[in-house]
């Protein structure tokens, strides 16, 4: 049963000002929740969003300290903190939400792959170690069909930690750098038929919503395009469902939970997870009834998650991308129908600059406009 709303639980704080906490800084108001941010510079994205900024560093103990005093419950726009101090906030009483314990699942890939292994939620072939002298990694890359994919087991988003060898001598050169800063996870390379996100909002109780599958299209490493139904069969939205309700109970995820899984031959992998708003869901702000922002806040503030039914039969969302030279923000907005949001930074290339989203009833006029209006807003191409 619920514990139905806490209001006292209004003030929350965000480790980390980006364009996650910028946007969750948009809705707060609406949900009568004060946000303070823990920001790098007065020039993070959440600053102009948010009711409160104090600067520091996501990995240093003060600040983090300085945060929890200030609020009724701490979360996160990203998973690069450090676990100790996490663990030392709760020990100290603060409220942490999701937990240093559902947090590691993110921030240590080797943690993550090996817990899920051991319960049987499945994940690519892989083997962690933490020197090239491992005598298990011959055999192990022996056995592989190719190559293998490389990720640091901490610090990695966004295609960075993430590395590609083209031959066997690369693979074994290239895990012996990375093995300086720590353990490296090897995994098969796949063969992908596509790739979708699942997201779930998980109250402090376990009461879940679960949102649309969604496709998910990627280019060097990175979200460009969300495609609201998934290209999918009902085998993996029901395979996705269930999994994605395992993982949340298995780690016990409070706000939401984001799983981006491998469809392969073999079936879904679970290829990453992160216990934040994320990419795959941005969409939600037009999209559906209660955004991954509003519930992400709503969570972990001790309420239940919100309705999270689709609010059209198409959606698509594309991430503007800075390309060779800045857009027009005003031209992207002429385009119909397009929901361009804008996340406050200055102009750079391959610089994450904000997103746009078309609902319709048509995937292929969605698709067009909403690559339009990116395009117009200067990101760069699948191509480029």
């Amino acid at each position: 049963m619920s514990n139905g709303p806490q209001p006292s639980l209004r003030r929350v704080g965000i480790v980390g000002a980006g364009q996650l906490a910028r946007m969750m800084g948009e809705v707060a108001p609406t949900l009568a929740i004060h946000v303070t941010v823990l920001a790098d510079t007065l020039e993070d994205a959440a600053v102009a969003t948010c009711d409160e900024a104090i600067l520091g560093s996501p990995k240093d103990p003060l600040a983090l300290d300085h945060l929890a005093r200030l609020v009724d419950v701490v979360t996160f726009d990203h998973e690069l903190v450090d676990l100790e101090h996490v663990r030392a906030l709760e020990t100290r009483g603060v409220l942490v939400r999701p937990s240093a314990y559902a947090l590691s699942f993110a921030v240590d890939k080797a943690h993550q792959r090996r817990a899920f292994r051991d319960a049987e939620i499945p994940v690519p072939k892989f083997l962690v170690v933490d020197s090239v002298h491992d005598e298990r990694l011959r055999t192990f890359l022996d056995e592989l069909d190719g190559p293998p994919v490389l990720k640091s087991a901490r610090g990695g988003y966004d295609g960075r930690g993430v590395v590609f060898p083209a031959t066997y001598d690369e693979a074994v050169s290239l895990i012996g750098e990375m093995c300086a800063s720590g353990e490296v996870v090897i995994e098969e390379r796949l063969t992908l038929h596509g790739e979708v996100a699942q997201l779930i909002a998980r109250s402090v109780d376990g009461q879940m919503a679960i949102y649309p599958l969604v496709t998910t299209v990627q280019a060097n490493g990175m979200c460009i395009e969300t495609d609201y139904p998934a290209l999918a069969t009902t085998d993996v939205n029901e395979r996705a469902h269930e999994l994605g309700e395992q993982i949340a109970s298995l780690i016990d995820a409070v706000g939401v939970l984001a799983i981006e899984f491998f469809i392969t031959p073999a079936g879904l992998l679970v290829n990453e997870i992160a216990l934040r708003p994320h990419n795959s869901g941005h969409w939600t702000i037009e999209g559906t009834r209660t955004s991954q922002f509003a519930n992400h806040l709503l969570c972990v503030s001790g309420e239940e998650p919100g309705d999270v039914t689709a609010l059209a039969p198409c959606a698509v969302m594309v991430n503007v991308v800075g390309s060779d030279q800045p857009g027009s923000f005003e031209e992207a907005q002429k385009v119909e129908g397009a929901f361009v949001h804008d996340y406050g930074k200055s102009w750079r290339p391959d610089r994450k600059l904000g997103h746009v989203t078309v609902l319709g009833d048509s995937r292929e006029s969605a698709h067009v406009r909403a690559w339009r209006s990116a395009i117009a807003y200067g990101t760069r191409t699948r191509e480029g």
